[in-house]
């Protein structure tokens, strides 16, 4: 198992990705392209990076500068806590609204209250749960 957002960990999202038909195709329907990076709240920079091409991811690895779309921050325990258990649509609301899920870049309101890109979006969290980490 994969330490949380290093380049092994992103990879094997991005093949967890790319092999769930909810997340990929439905994203591809509307022409989701869009990078999207991760880390920890108390840290200035992101950790992962997540490139996304007409729903589909094609580079994933350590961030290394990129520009980013999205960046998605928590804490280290509440990002393993949804690795373990997963985060539904009120979780992911509710964690939102309480400050435990940052969003720096990205327009977290918008992209909920569209469901074509809400569920695809709550998926992704079902395929961190699948992966695991470390």
């Amino acid at each position: 198992m994969a330490e949380l957002f290093s380049a092994d960990w992103m990879n094997e999202l991005k093949d967890a990705w790319n092999a769930e038909p909810e997340v990929r195709d439905a994203l591809a329907a509307i022409g989701f392209n869009s990078t999207i990076t991760c880390g920890f709240k108390d840290e200035s920079e992101p950790r992962g990076v997540f490139v996304v091409e007409n729903g589909e991811c094609t580079s994933a690895g350590s961030w290394d500068g990129q520009s980013q779309d999205w960046d998605m921050r928590a804490d280290k325990k509440d990002w393993m806590k949804w690795v373990e258990k997963g985060l539904g649509m009120a979780g992911m609301g509710m964690a939102f609204t309480t400050g435990k899920l940052k969003f720096p870049k990205g327009d977290f309101k918008a992209m909920i209250k569209d469901p074509r890109m809400a569920g695809p979006f709550v998926k992704s969290f079902g395929l961190m749960q699948k992966i695991g980490a470390q």
